[in-house]
């Protein structure tokens, strides 16, 4: 957590992290009721995981990178 906090840039932090992690408290609280913190804890990790991981893709497949070169 730490080192996702500290090496992402704020704008970023918002526009990528923030929707992604309330998405996946809002799952976990509406839809994962195991009776145990520890349980419940790891499936919204686990989802936020996921969704993450999807959003991230998303991002890359639709978002173009800059090359930084000159000649390109």
């Amino acid at each position: 957590m730490f080192t996702l906090l500290t090496r992402l840039a704020p704008r970023e932090l918002f526009l990528q992290q923030a929707p992604v992690f309330l998405a996946s408290l809002v799952i976990a609280e509406l839809f994962y009721k195991f009776h145990s913190f520890l349980l419940e804890t790891g499936a919204f990790l686990g989802t936020w995981f996921i969704l993450d991981g999807i959003v991230s893709a998303v991002w890359r497949a639709f978002i173009p990178r800059e090359t930084g070169g000159a000649g390109t």
